[in-house]
């Protein structure tokens, strides 16, 4: 299982990812404060892979920001292997979300003019644990992926399902103790999304914690638990 270089003091930590107690998000609009989340709980054990699933502008984007640290509560709390994300450190914070998430986009957010090797390599270059050997890694893990004849090939020369493969070799490069994916089939058709998501099993087999936003029913088949959130808080848990 993907350890964690963070640990909490609390016991919380050696069971739970994430834990989530009471969490509330508002933007401030003008004059007007609109609330986005209200009174949110969630606990995800270690080794779970649960989808967050809901309607479009029920939170679900919203929630995944607080767990992936990019953003902060209003109130409430948001542990992260033991850590409160809101009374650390801005670098401390950085720290945590460099090393210890992994990022999967619907987009795949990849840059067009490097390879799909110095794609995987590039959190490494602000972010990497000492005991990792990088430049290995990231070829063992576009071998998982199945791109090990893919390695110096440019995103424009992949198809979209092999720019996902890529996505998720890259969010395992720190190797982190979650990895969060945003509609990662979004943009993929049915065959594809299959194929992806039966690399995220793999992982999940492997020990992996996984949180996926999903709007796709289709994804219930592959987790262990979904979470239904609606209008900013959560139906069921």
């Amino acid at each position: 299982m993907v350890g964690s270089s963070l640990n909490g003091s609390d016991s919380d930590s050696i069971w739970n990812v994430i834990t989530i107690n009471g969490l509330k998000k508002s933007y401030q609009l003008g004059e007007m404060e609109v609330p986005i989340l209200h009174g949110i709980d969630l606990n995800v054990k270690k080794g779970e892979f649960v989808a967050i699933m809901g309607p479009s502008g029920s939170g679900k984007s919203t929630l995944m920001n607080m767990i992936g640290c990019l953003d902060r509560p209003t109130g409430g709390s948001v542990r992260l292997m033991g850590k409160d994300t809101a009374s650390i450190s801005d670098n401390e914070l950085a720290e945590l979300r460099g090393f210890e998430i992994g990022f999967v986009f619907q987009n795949f957010n990849l840059i067009p003019r490097l390879s799909a090797y110095e794609n995987v390599l590039l959190p490494t270059y602000s972010n990497s644990k000492k005991n990792i050997d990088a430049a290995q890694r990231a070829k063992d893990l576009l071998t998982l992926v199945g791109l090990d004849d893919r390695l110096h090939h440019k995103p424009t020369e992949l198809s979209g399902g092999q720019r996902q493969r890529v996505a998720i070799a890259r969010s395992m490069i720190n190797d982190p103790s979650l990895i969060l994916a945003d509609e990662p089939t979004g943009n993929l058709d049915s065959k594809t999304s299959e194929e992806i998501m039966g690399i995220f099993s793999e992982l999940h087999g492997k020990g992996c914690t996984i949180v996926m936003i999903t709007h796709d029913p289709e994804m219930k088949k592959y987790v262990d638990r979904v979470v239904l959130i609606r209008d900013g808080k959560i139906e069921n848990n």
